[in-house]
């Protein structure tokens, strides 16, 4: 025998279906590590999360953990248009003349929107706005628009998340002698339209701190600027809740500005000066005197304010955010509250409906490697949503479309994985489609349905020439790993420093391996979501297999319904989550990835040869041992007579002990008895 370990379950011959991601975990950074945890005090596990966002210096970490240390430059040196585009709005408030503001219906838009129709109208300008309909007109400014502008009397048009493909509606606004400056964060295309002023951060250098902002960081850098040149400065500090709100809802990056600003806006939100804003949380539930995280607006604001312009009609939302009665903004917050459930029961039907379409299809996603659905009778205003979901649940770029006009034409939505360029894509398919934008994460298309089949075509051949067939697997960014005893609220509430978390500054995504899966139960609405106790071993020094049963801790899985029950063990990808119950806190995990232990993957894979074999004997007993390649580097294995083996990766002071028909035990192989069967082994194989 290898040695004595105590009796464990079988494991189940069941084949467990489990999420099927790519681990990519991060390497360790020691050193570096170190010096960040020397400066910040941070434990070693944030300070190895920082590195992994590329801080790597404790100057550099300094900065991170407190963004107003950074000294930025004026937004007009940055934005060449900026300067002239203040000037256009001074004339335009000075001589009174009616400036008109063209939205988008969706967060970014509108709250971009409300925040210059705010800020203008407290500077004494008469302004008014318009959003196109997404049913009937679809994405950015028109000629009809620019039209009943001129017709109002209109002299300034402002387009705000939009006009930087709006080539011939500006070029028609410049013929009715209409001044036009477009404020927008799209791509931009090969043509820009012939507008006076052009503010975009695709425009600007590349290492400029505005460089990431969405609409709204647009809009609020102007206004901001503007105001200052009116020295009217104590209005930024009501607009920045409007940035804050829009910037997350948007999934802009939250780095350079945005991290600063949106860290700020986040400490004022719940004591907001706009009645909107304090509706809008009322209504979410979300009512306290501390400051929001961002994934209290990501899940619950930011879908909201969405709903309403995926849905309904996008003047909920403006008269939200800009009325000062307080009674309006109750009312108005309860109907985006209505709205929202209806938009959630059309995107869970929805989503149904594509995932049995695809299922019952003949459709190879490793060979397409994109999924392309159109149905009908399918809301529009919601599929982006569903888009996101079903890259989520298949791994690769998602376009989904339904039928218009007597089903003449399709109209869809793009969603992305991190290797494919949607843009691109798009722009790739451009003779067919009659309209089309949008960047690298997500965009949209029409096109006549005759050319539908011409589209899955191209999308195909630009998939199959950007995408190989290892990154049609969900990703899954890891940033280190952890113990479950390392878990605790103190780990929990330093993670707040990190904050504001969200796109290019996630939040911490840990990995403990060799869990034990204790209970789990399914619950929720139609019992789609998982929830589970966990508990890990560690062995004891003096008694290697000697397990020390470890606090358990509970865990929840969204929309992991399908993948119950887990197995007995697996190793775990998860975040951390707070549970508030009676006035106490505890620390539970949110996971995010699960597979089985590494070694019993390894070894379960038939078709893993040894690069070397012998045979040795130790304390008077027959072993076999074998060197084997695998993906992490070279595995050694120690078989003895009765099938037992002990698997040892190379440069890991953890090995796993697997006795057949048992669950695999992890041992510590540095204790004596291990380490010289494993120099023995290493001997007789030279």
């Amino acid at each position: 025998m290898l040695v004595p370990v105590p009796s464990s379950p079988h494991l189940s011959h069941r084949e467990h279906r489990l999420p099927d991601k790519r681990w990519a975990i991060a390497e360790r950074e020691l050193e570096r590590v170190e010096a960040i945890v020397q400066a910040t005090q941070l434990s070693p596990l944030l300070a190895q999360v920082l590195t992994n966002r590329g801080i790597t210096t404790p100057g550099q970490a300094e900065i991170f953990l407190d963004p107003d240390l950074q000294v930025l430059p004026s937004p007009l040196e940055d934005f060449p248009d900026l300067a002239v585009s203040v000037e256009l709005l001074q004339e335009a408030i000075a001589n009174q003349h009616k400036i008109a503001i063209c939205g988008d219906y969706d967060a970014d838009g509108m709250t971009s929107t409300a925040l210059l129709l705010r800020a203008l109208r407290a500077l004494g300008a008469e302004v008014d706005y318009a959003i196109p309909s997404r049913m009937s007109e679809g994405y950015g400014i028109n000629e009809r628009i620019v039209e009943d502008f001129h017709r109002e009397g209109v002299r300034l048009i402002l387009t705000v998340d939009n006009g930087i493909a709006a080539v011939k509606p500006i070029a028609r606004a410049r013929e009715l002698g209409l001044a036009v400056i477009v404020t927008d964060h799209h791509e931009v295309p090969p043509e820009i339209p012939p507008a006076n002023a052009i503010l975009n951060p695709k425009l600007i250098h590349e290492d400029s701190p505005y460089r990431g902002v969405a609409g709204v960081g647009v809009a609020y850098v102007l206004a901001v600027t503007l105001a200052q040149q009116l020295d009217a400065k104590d209005l930024g500090n009501l607009l920045l809740e409007l940035f804050t709100l829009g910037t997350i809802a948007d999934l802009a990056p939250l780095t350079g500005v945005n991290r600063r600003w949106v860290k700020r806006g986040l400490q004022r939100l719940p004591k907001s000066q706009i009645p909107g804003v304090q509706a809008l949380i009322q209504v979410a539930g979300l009512g306290s005197s501390k400051a929001l995280k961002p994934e209290a607006i990501g899940f619950s604001l930011g879908p909201r304010i969405n709903a309403v312009g995926r849905i309904a009609d996008p003047q909920v939302v403006i008269e939200l955010l800009t009325t000062d009665d307080m009674g309006i903004a109750l009312e108005r917050a309860m109907q985006c509250e209505q709205i929202n459930q209806h938009r959630q029961q059309l995107c869970t039907q929805i989503e149904r409906e594509a995932i049995a379409w695809y299922e019952a299809s003949e459709i190879d996603l490793q060979d397409d490697r994109v999924l392309v659905i159109v149905q009908p009778n399918w809301h529009h205003g919601v599929i982006g949503i569903v888009a996101s979901r079903l890259v989520e649940r298949y791994g690769v770029p998602v376009f989904i479309g339904t039928y218009e006009d007597d089903d003449q034409k399709i109209r869809g939505s793009a969603r992305s994985i991190p290797d494919f360029h949607v843009f691109e894509a798009l722009e790739f398919c451009k003779e067919i489609l009659e309209k089309h934008g949008g960047h690298q994460a997500a965009g949209g298309f029409t096109l006549l349905a005759e050319n539908l089949e011409e589209l899955r075509s191209r999308l195909r051949t630009f998939a199959r020439a950007s995408l190989q067939p290892d990154q049609l697997k969900p990703l899954l960014a890891i940033d280190v790993q952890a113990h479950l005893e390392q878990i605790d609220l103190s780990l929990y509430e330093q993670i707040d420093v990190l904050h504001p978390c969200g796109i290019q500054n996630p939040d911490p995504v840990f990995w403990t391996p060799n869990v034990r899966v204790v209970e789990q139960r399914l619950i929720g609405k139609d019992q789609a979501h998982l929830k589970v106790t966990l508990s890990q071993d560690v062995s004891q020094a003096d008694t290697p297999l000697a397990a020390i049963a470890q606090p358990r801790i509970q865990a929840l899985a969204w929309r992991w319904g399908e993948y119950y029950p887990l197995p007995n063990r697996v190793d775990i990808a998860y975040k951390l989550r707070v549970n508030e119950w009676q006035g106490n806190q505890t620390v539970e995990l949110e996971l995010v990835g699960v597979r089985l232990p590494s070694s019993e993957n390894a070894l379960r894979s038939p078709a893993t040869v040894a690069t070397q074999q012998a045979e040795f004997d130790y304390s008077g007993r027959q072993y076999t041992c074998g060197l084997y390649e695998q993906q992490k580097g070279k595995e050694l294995r120690i078989t003895n007579s009765e099938g037992e083996q002990l698997v040892i990766q190379k440069g890991q002071k953890l090995g796993w002990l697997l006795k057949p028909g048992a669950e695999a035990k992890p041992v510590d192989v540095s204790q004596p008895f291990f380490y010289q069967l494993i120099k023995t082994a290493l001997s007789a194989l030279g």
